[in-house]
């Protein structure tokens, strides 16, 4: 399966670094876009049920048809710890991936679950900022999201170190760019989107 991570599309809590070029409402239908863009791409892989785990209720997310769960946990590792741990009761594999990557593909999703399927622990997908846009997991431990400086460029290399003590095997999918910085918005711009999430994303 696929879990979608996001953030309610709240003007003003979300993409803040961008609102300071477009504005707090600008920046939060960025985020939406990249939310839709996000779903249409797990959707695509083929990978089973996609599920959306949002931070807090939005009224947006009515129109994305798609199941929704409440992220739990008091920082974001501990609530990637819970989601995937309650996805891995119920499937052989989970991916989750963030809302903010709309250079991540299909395909990048579908060899990460082939990996999985394969004998690998653990897949990431790291992104240019020095964080992962992908994690995908046959299993985990908690240790793997303990330490990280959540936020900063140091929480692949933190997460790698805490993958070499658990002993999980990973594997690396090639390295990608999300959407975070004013400078971010001309490549989203220039980037071919899928259809389904210029049309918001719907099935």
């Amino acid at each position: 399966m696929v879990i979608v991570f996001a953030r309610a599309p709240r003007a003003g809590q979300v993409k803040t670094r961008i609102a300071r070029r477009i504005g707090d409402a600008a920046a939060a239908r960025v985020h939406e876009r990249l939310l839709r863009v996000a779903l249409a791409t797990a959707r695509a892989a083929r990978c089973g049920p996609v599920e959306l785990h949002v931070s807090a209720s939005h009224a947006s997310f009515a129109r994305l048809r798609v199941p929704i769960r409440r992220q739990r946990g008091a920082d974001l590792g501990s609530r990637m710890h819970s989601a995937l741990c309650r996805a891995l009761r119920r499937h052989a594999r989970a991916v989750l991936i963030g809302s903010d990557c709309p250079a991540l593909t299909p395909a990048a999703i579908a060899r990460a679950a082939r990996w999985l399927q394969g004998g690998a622990d653990i897949v990431l997908a790291p992104a240019q900022d020095g964080g992962y846009a992908l994690i995908g997991a046959r299993r985990i431990s908690a240790e793997v999201f303990s330490a990280v400086e959540w936020g900063s460029e140091r929480v692949l290399a933190q997460t790698r170190a805490n993958l070499v003590r658990t002993r999980l095997r990973l594997r690396c999918l090639p390295t990608v760019w999300d959407v975070d910085r004013p400078e971010d918005l001309e490549r989203l711009g220039a980037l071919r989107l899928p259809p389904a999430a210029r049309r918001g994303a719907r099935r």
